[in-house]
């Protein structure tokens, strides 16, 4: 079955940077698009960046030049690399997989077709 296991989380410094990872197994991971969400309490969940196949990236206005989605097809894992880290950050980080995805652009849009998610790694930024 599908998994998706998410790592890398923690707390850090406003300014800080943290790289996550999402180790994923049980379908074909580099034909499929992949993403990361995000969500606090009483918000809904957003997308923040997501990757297609091919390598296209798309991202949320609120974190492009600081974040990076990255994939290692030959590893199953996905990265997010947080740099500049913000308070407005914080929450609760799931990995996403769509093997057949409308691409990363709509992937962040939150467009998904055949979505599977993480349990969720859990991101803090102290002022």
């Amino acid at each position: 079955q599908v998994q998706l296991v998410e790592s890398g989380g923690g707390l850090v410094q406003a300014g800080g940077s943290l790289r996550l990872s999402c180790t994923a197994s049980g379908f074909t991971f580099d034909g499929s698009d992949m993403g990361w969400f995000r969500q606090t309490p009483g918000k809904e969940r957003e997308g923040v960046a997501a990757i297609d196949s091919d390598g296209s990236t798309g991202y949320a206005d609120s974190v492009k030049g600081r974040f990076t989605i990255s994939k290692d097809n030959a590893k199953n894992t996905l990265y997010l690399q947080m740099n500049s880290l913000k308070p407005e950050d914080t929450a609760m980080y799931y990995c996403a997989a769509d093997p057949r995805g409308f691409g990363p652009v709509a992937m962040v849009a939150g467009r998904l077709r055949e979505d599977y998610w993480g349990q969720g790694t859990q991101v803090t930024v102290s002022s």
